[in-house]
């Protein structure tokens, strides 16, 4: 998890820079595509490439359409809302997971459930704070973008099933690469110096991100992995602060907390249902 954390945190800081750079997320996003398929590619030539076989390709194809929306509006809103508040919107992505598997996976609702969709949005509405200040249309960008990435998590969920994870990274790279490509060469800047290093900071840590968190639920239960997540918010908060000279605000952190703590009970209460 700690893995989890610092790429996280290593890839919004070099998507904070590329913005500054004027390299636009469209770019981004294509060359990430491009960096993680060469190296799922050769994971595959390694190990197997049956393990990029799928058995669901349309759903794959839909996922990665969602997926791609959810990055775009991800990277795009790192350069409209400080880091921190980037961070605490997007713990709203279980309650998304939560709504949608209810409608589409008839997954069931129970009191953990409806407990951690009330205080999710609840700590929506402290950490924007409506009535008392005028809310940022960056924010809306973010929350979209954390129901783009709740719609593709709940495709992930039944991808898995007949998937191995490889062939969900092989796709998510293969199907978004022209999904970004196209569009960059239209607004393309030739990166410049470390600009390149930075776009391979982002391929990297987008791939690593995704390795060390299917990782940490593989060696411990989601009890002990979640409650790490948590820390990616003080993280991020002391990043923003130090390199960018942006405020630590009470509410963002008394928002995700809230956020957080209906997410949590609810996984305590699923755990306690689960089969030892």
């Amino acid at each position: 998890m700690m893995g989890t954390l610092l790429s996280f945190t290593f890839m919004a800081i070099a998507i904070r820079e590329l913005h500054s750079a004027e390299i636009h997320t469209f770019e981004m996003l294509a060359i990430r595509s491009l960096v993680g398929l060469v190296i799922v590619l050769c994971v595959a030539w390694r190990f197997g490439w049956h393990l990029i076989k799928t058995d669901q390709l349309k759903l794959q194809i839909g996922r990665n359409i969602v997926h791609f929306g959810g990055q775009s509006t991800w990277m795009f809103g790192l350069s409209l809302l400080p880091l921190a508040e980037v961070f605490a919107i997007e713990f709203t992505i279980p309650i998304w997971v939560l709504l949608l598997a209810v409608l589409f996976l008839g997954e069931r609702i129970t009191k953990g459930r409806l407990i951690a969709v009330g205080f999710g949005f609840a700590g929506i509405l402290v950490i924007l704070k409506p009535g008392l200040e005028i809310v940022d249309s960056g924010v809306f960008v973010v929350m979209a973008s954390a129901f783009f990435f709740g719609c593709s998590i709940t495709c992930t969920k039944k991808l898995v099933m007949t998937d191995a994870p490889l062939a969900v990274l092989f796709f998510m790279c293969l199907v978004q690469s022209p999904m970004g490509l196209i569009p960059a060469l239209f607004v393309w800047v030739t990166p410049q110096g470390i600009e390149w290093l930075y776009l391979l900071i982002v391929g990297l840590m987008g791939l690593s991100a995704h390795f060390c968190e299917a990782h940490a639920f593989r060696y411990a239960d989601a009890t002990v992995v979640i409650p790490l997540q948590f820390l990616r918010l003080p993280l991020i908060a002391i990043v923003g602060y130090f390199l960018y000279q942006e405020g630590l605000d009470w509410a963002i952190f008394l928002g995700a907390l809230m956020i957080f703590g209906g997410n949590y009970y609810n996984i305590r209460q699923e755990a306690g249902r689960s089969p030892k």
